[in-house]
């Protein structure tokens, strides 16, 4: 496919694997770097390992493409919306580390979401071409 939609040379699923590796490794961190060990600590990486699973998935199977990356919007908009309303209820966490966990989570979703609707846009143009 040699008219994919890219950014900055990266397809929308190779971006979906890369942020999912990012949140695992970033859930892997925080859990060990966390004085109690908590397993929400590791909440970024059970966020992760979904995108990613759905990138790799999106790559193999490109019929499947157009399902598992509005899979991924889903996630990704799950990823934001849970944070804000964790703010919205109990207000800032009292750990930096929950509060930098929980701002990762949000800027990654958003911007993967930026870049997904970016990706659907563009489809639909071409398809509007044809």
């Amino acid at each position: 496919m040699d008219d994919e939609f890219t950014i900055a040379g990266f397809t929308i699923p190779r971006i979906a694997i890369y942020d999912g590796v990012f949140l695992v490794l970033w859930g892997i961190a925080a859990y060990i770097i966390s004085d109690q060990s908590s397993i929400t600590a590791m909440i970024p990486s059970l966020m992760g390992a979904p995108l990613m699973i759905l990138g790799i998935l999106s790559e193999r199977m490109p019929n499947m493409r157009h399902h598992l990356m509005h899979a991924a919007m889903v996630l990704t908009l799950l990823m934001v919306i849970a944070p804000l309303s964790m703010f919205a209820s109990m207000g800032v966490p009292d750990s930096s580390l929950a509060l930098a966990s929980n701002l990762v989570l949000i800027l990654v979703g958003v911007c993967f979401m930026v870049c997904g609707i970016m990706s659907f846009r563009a489809a639909r143009i071409a398809r509007e071409e044809e």
